[in-house]
């Protein structure tokens, strides 16, 4: 079985009093997200991206854990960041825009969340036989490296395990139910062409989140992983649009 290799997380420190929590998605590593967290960074932020349990080794290991996991990787990733700065946004691609948005309904205190084609619904007709479904098939197809751009590869997992796919189905469901808790102000980056994560889950989040403040961003040259696609920068321009303003 190969080995994932790269992936480490990573910590940006500033002597600003100013956070992101940058997360990564499912079945991919750190280094998704690592180039906005550079931008960020060079920006004068602080910027902390821990790696997510079962990542970042071998897909069997995703089998073996609990969104519960994931939801302490980026608690901790949270409590390290608060302690270097003070007014702290979240950030994720994928997954981890779903994690983004778990922190938000927790943490009032949140300055603000921003979503890089985010999932919060999955329409994959296989999704209510999970129960079951994974206890006779452990795998199916990779959903990684869905990039635009010819020249770039994501670093992720070869396969989809089954059991891992179901904690993330669960996680889903409960960062769901408690959108309208989400009241910071959220900026959405959503691209036109995604073999990943639906197009609705934009106007979704868009719909039942609290938020005043809320603006959602399509991208229309980059495919799911547009934190290493054609609109990388552009992603990194609003975002620190977004930032600063709230501050």
């Amino acid at each position: 079985m190969k080995i994932i290799k790269g992936g480490e997380p990573f910590s940006f420190v500033s002597d600003s009093d100013v956070g992101i929590l940058m997360l990564q998605g499912f079945t991919g590593t750190t280094s998704s997200v690592i180039y906005a967290g550079q931008c960020l960074y060079e920006a004068g932020f602080n910027v902390e991206g821990p790696r997510l349990t079962g990542h970042g080794t071998k897909w069997k290991d995703l089998n073996y854990v609990k969104y519960t996991d994931w939801i302490s990787d980026v608690e901790k990733g949270f409590e390290k960041l608060k302690n270097r700065a003070n007014k702290i946004f979240v950030a994720g691609l994928s997954m981890g825009g779903t994690l983004s948005l778990y922190l938000a309904e927790k943490h009032p205190d949140i300055y603000g969340v921003i979503l890089i084609n985010h999932a919060i619904l999955l329409h994959d007709p296989r999704i209510p036989f999970l129960p079951l479904l994974k206890y006779f098939v452990e795998s199916i197809p990779a959903i990684g490296s869905d990039i635009k751009d010819p020249s770039k590869k994501e670093i992720a997992y070869e396969r989809t395990p089954l059991r891992g796919t179901h904690e993330m189905v669960k996680l889903l469901r409960v960062v769901r139910l408690n959108l309208k808790k989400v009241t910071q102000p959220t900026l959405i980056f959503k691209s036109r062409e995604d073999h990943v994560v639906p197009l609705d889950n934009a106007e979704y989040t868009m719909e039942h989140i609290s938020s005043k403040d809320k603006q959602l961003i399509w991208l229309e040259n980059s495919y799911h992983v547009a934190t290493m696609d054609f609109d990388k920068d552009l992603i990194c321009e609003k975002s620190i649009e977004f930032i600063k303003k709230h501050l």
